[in-house]
């Protein structure tokens, strides 16, 4: 990681979901402009770690983004800061036009400014310029997975939190997805990514955390945890 100060920090983060302990001293950083995935088996407590960022989920250590303490905020303050979560299952306004879920995603914004990330949007995504009149329901999965994380971007993000971002779209559209993580990176968002697909998460980001029974057991370049035949083993299933 670089020697600037991280966008993002957790310090001893501890978080209960579902009345179970989920989350068990986690300590992460990432600094402005990286890819840092999360990977581990299911119920390690990945999605746990993103919603507690999100201040969806009650918490015991630190949350600091960029230096200030958000451990306390309520969601929508945490928003407001610049941290935005594309959540699995995507969690659309299904009976919305696409126009109509992308707007909702600036409705904390104010100002002349306040559509402008649709332009980034339909750079990467120009399937949703085609489909503006369209319920959100009509979509493909790829689609609706496009359509929430252009939503995500209306809120003008710094940290882009994705979870499952390719659970439950045709393998042609996967592909189209992970180049648009890279770009969305080159355009200067910071990503948190978790991820089933290893190979293609690993391909794009440059550091991971390994997660197992809500701890961290590992961490390293992607590209070291990639190329690691015993730790994809014992840690990844692979």
């Amino acid at each position: 990681m670089a020697d600037e100060r991280p966008l993002l920090e957790t310090r001893h983060l501890s978080a209960h979901y579902r009345g179970l302990a989920a989350l068990h001293g986690v300590d992460l950083a990432i600094a402005p402009g990286e890819i840092v995935a999360v990977v581990g088996a299911n119920g390690a407590g990945k999605s746990t770690l993103l919603r507690a960022i999100a201040g969806q989920v009650a918490t015991a250590g630190e949350i600091l983004f960029d230096g200030k303490p958000i451990a306390r905020l309520a969601p929508h303050r945490i928003s407001r800061l610049g941290v935005a979560l594309v959540p699995e299952g995507r969690r659309l306004f299904p009976r919305l036009a696409v126009e109509d879920n992308l707007r909702l995603g600036a409705y904390a914004r104010r100002g002349p400014e306040r559509f402008r990330p649709l332009d980034l949007v339909f750079a990467l995504f120009p399937r949703l310029r085609e489909r503006l009149r369209q319920r959100a329901e009509t979509l493909s999965g790829g689609e609706q997975q496009m359509l929430a994380i252009g939503r995500a971007l209306m809120t003008a993000p710094r940290l882009l939190m994705l979870d499952e971002p390719s659970q439950g779209i045709m393998p042609r559209l996967v592909d189209d997805i992970f180049a648009a993580i890279a770009r969305i990176r080159a355009s200067g968002v910071t990503i948190l990514i978790v991820e089933q697909r290893l190979v293609e998460t690993l391909a794009i980001a440059d550091r991971a955390y390994v997660m197992q029974t809500g701890r961290i057991v590992l961490a390293g370049a992607a590209a070291e945890i990639a190329g690691n035949a015993e730790v994809r083993r014992a840690y990844l299933g692979m």
